[in-house]
């Protein structure tokens, strides 16, 4: 019997929700309890507070729109009070409730027909919702149902599960070792290159991972499931003001699994603006000089295990080549130096060659784990190198939780060692594990930041930087079908802003484009003739952790970039032969062919004045325990360890001392094998 975490009265609410947030009922392709009853499903898949939570903001919305008298009360009345007090409202508070639509979305487009049987496979749930009502009213057809030629241009999509980790690499809960030479906590893209590294070297490793183990064959593409399983909090956690979605991976791999896998350099030639900020110029500037040829041969180093390159033209042939026609032809009539500049291209990724076995076959969905066993994410690359193939094997204890490191006596140099760590089982179980080299702690920003102050580090979690996103969706005149490709496949670094080219699975698409009732329904239902790009701006160590949280408050500075950023993506749009645009703003509103860049400029003038009238997100949160050679202005030293500590190093993003502008998968990877290849860094 599933578990249903929200109870009738709560149920009630999110019923009536969508009878009235999309269109009349009678013309949804499922009912508003079928509805109901697949949110009952993704939130009981979700793990701690966040059920709970919900569902008392599910209530208070109910209040303010008018509880009983809105609750029972005719569709127009009850459509009237919403686009008074949610889609309207300037009141902060009233702008963060209008978000709860977003849940109500997820609930209708991501429909997921179940299977009887649990163990059927992946293919048999796919054949299970090639009638799926939803997906047949957008016109979307499933991947294994695409029509391909089964040419290395136009691959078949099968499902390749040769990478899965074997469940032999894994410590049970009944198993945990009483004492091992160095802990890695965290699994992801700083964790895992440090693991591998440390493994090659003969050190006895345990990687801790928060997260369970999803491997590619238990992968799917029920969205709603995959995201709740994989990402911390259901994929809708949040700042502290609610003014931006930050995503998190929770999962062995971390964010690696969910992520695109594109994989830029701080700096690169033929990729990064030439006017673009020196990265680590800066970073020497602030008290913490980067050796640059040793951080250029980690680079290449892990693109070479990696296997990173430029991706096939296959995956961005719809959506990700309309983005450059478009650039080429906006660009052509701008007289702004940054934009004559600029550098556009095709991403580089861990994809695989096309001539490989494993290589991309450009489903869509990287952003809730590749159900095809196609992606090179931790797991299957330097987990699985530091697990099968190292002289000495890491283990991976996964889906525990590490509460705070301990700590027993000091070195020669008066520097505290650490000496245990304390894990957290699913059960409520604490265990104690005791750590006679050394601890690496790789949880990511957030996790990174919390982990260290409970252990008695003190200024963690300051400084933190976000690279913020914003989508632009765009109806054009011709069907794309833009989710038979990659994801994200094509860019242009602009200087101040990136621009990238994305596109998403039904339930993650319907939280992006913007728009309320039939509006939103009408631009779902044109879904093939979408296409869409997002800007990415950076945001400079504007973030703070407090009781465990990030609070993150945007600066004018950082509003007049996002204006500028979403106003020349407009107008890449509608020179790429857009017949409609729909900015992710609050409101709503669209912005028709024919209007004139001035026009354009002057709407988002008017249209944003705080966070709160656009959605904002970002995958790279990075600082909050920063590299400084001066143990008062930094957490840990040049080397990343931990100032005032002998034996603790971060690997992770939290090291950053400054906000990079750019994906920050493979600079992370690349700053921990920095620090932990061909060294013994416990002695």
């Amino acid at each position: 019997m599933m578990r249903k975490p929200f109870n009738p009265f709560e149920a009630a609410i999110w019923k009536r929700l969508a009878e009235t947030l999309f269109v009349e009922p009678a013309q949804m392709a499922i009912s508003p309890a079928q509805v109901v009853d697949n949110l009952q499903r993704l939130f009981a898949n979700i793990e701690g507070d966040t059920p709970r939570n919900t569902a008392l903001s599910v209530i208070a919305t109910w209040l303010v729109l008018g509880g009983p008298v809105w609750h029972f009360a005719p569709r127009n009345f009850r459509i009237w009070r919403i686009e008074r007090r949610l889609a309207k409202s300037r009141i902060d508070i009233f702008q963060d409730m209008a978000r709860i639509r977003g849940i109500v979305y997820a609930g209708y487009y991501g429909h997921w027909i179940d299977q009887d049987d649990e163990n059927a496979s992946d293919a048999a749930a796919e054949d299970a919702n090639r009638a799926n009502p939803v997906f047949q009213s957008m016109g979307f057809t499933l991947p294994r149902h695409r029509e391909r030629a089964g040419t290395p241009d136009d691959p078949l999509i099968t499902e390749h599960v040769g990478n899965d980790l074997p469940y032999t690499v894994f410590v049970g809960e009944d198993a945990i070792p009483d004492s091992v030479e160095v802990v890695v906590i965290g699994s992801g893209a700083g964790g895992a290159v440090a693991a591998s590294n440390l493994a090659d070297q003969g050190y006895e490793v345990l990687v801790i991972e928060a997260g369970p183990y999803m491997p590619s064959a238990r992968m799917t593409p029920n969205e709603a499931h995959m995201s709740s399983s994989l990402f911390k909090d259901g994929a809708i956690q949040t700042t502290r003001n609610r003014d931006i979605i930050v995503f998190q991976g929770r999962t062995v791999g971390g964010s690696t699994v969910v992520n695109n896998g594109i994989c830029l350099r701080l700096a690169r030639a033929g990729e990064t603006h030439p006017d673009a900020n020196n990265v680590l110029q800066g970073w020497a500037a602030q008290g913490a000089p980067i050796d640059e040829a040793a951080l250029e041969a980690s680079y290449a180093r892990v693109e070479c295990r990696l296997g990173v390159h430029e991706i096939d033209r296959r995956l961005g042939r719809n959506n990700g080549t309309r983005l450059l026609t478009g650039w080429d032809a906006y660009r052509a009539g701008s007289a702004d130096p940054l934009d004559a500049r600029a550098v556009s291209g095709w991403f580089r990724k861990n994809w695989g060659q096309k001539t490989e076995a494993n290589a991309c076959v450009s489903c869509g969905y990287c952003n809730t784990g590749c159900p095809y066993g196609r992606k090179r994410a931790m797991p299957e690359s330097f987990l699985r190198h530091a697990t099968l193939s190292a002289p000495r094997k890491a283990r991976i204890l996964a889906h525990a939780e590490v509460a705070h490191i301990g700590w027993d006596g000091r070195d020669d140099q008066g520097r505290r060692r650490a000496t245990s760590v304390q894990v957290m089982l699913p059960d409520g179980r604490a265990k104690t594990i005791r750590v006679t080299k050394g601890v690496i702690v790789a949880a990511g920003t957030i996790a990174s930041s919390n982990i260290l102050s409970a252990s008695g580090i003190k200024g963690t979690g300051k400084g933190i930087s976000l690279n913020i996103a914003c989508p632009v969706p765009a109806l054009m005149p011709d069907a794309v079908n833009a989710w038979d490709e990659d994801q994200m496949a094509t860019f242009i670094d602009r200087g101040d802003f990136l621009i990238e080219s994305h596109f998403q699975p039904p339930m993650s698409m319907a939280s992006l484009v913007p728009g309320w009732f039939d509006e939103h329904f009408r631009r779902m239902r044109h879904y093939n003739l979408l296409a869409s790009a997002g800007v990415l701006f950076p945001a400079d160590r504007l973030g703070t952790i407090r009781k465990g949280r990030l609070d993150f408050v945007l600066q004018p500075t950082d509003l007049a970039v996002l204006r500028r950023a979403l106003s020349t993506l407009t107008k890449v749009h509608f020179r790429g032969g857009a017949q409609e645009v729909y900015p992710a703003l609050l409101h709503g509103q669209t912005l028709h062919r024919g209007i004139s860049d001035e026009e354009i400029d002057q709407f988002y003038w008017d249209s944003i004045s705080e966070p709160d009238d656009v959605v904002l997100s970002s995958s790279h949160p990075h600082g909050g325990n920063a590299i400084n050679a001066d143990p008062a202005k930094g957490v840990v030293d040049l080397d990343q360890r931990v100032h005032g500590t002998a034996n603790v190093l971060v690997t992770d993003a939290s090291v950053m001392p400054s906000c990079i502008r750019v994906n920050a998968q493979l600079t992370t990877m690349a700053m921990s094998d920095r620090v932990t290849h061909g060294r013994r860094v416990f002695g």
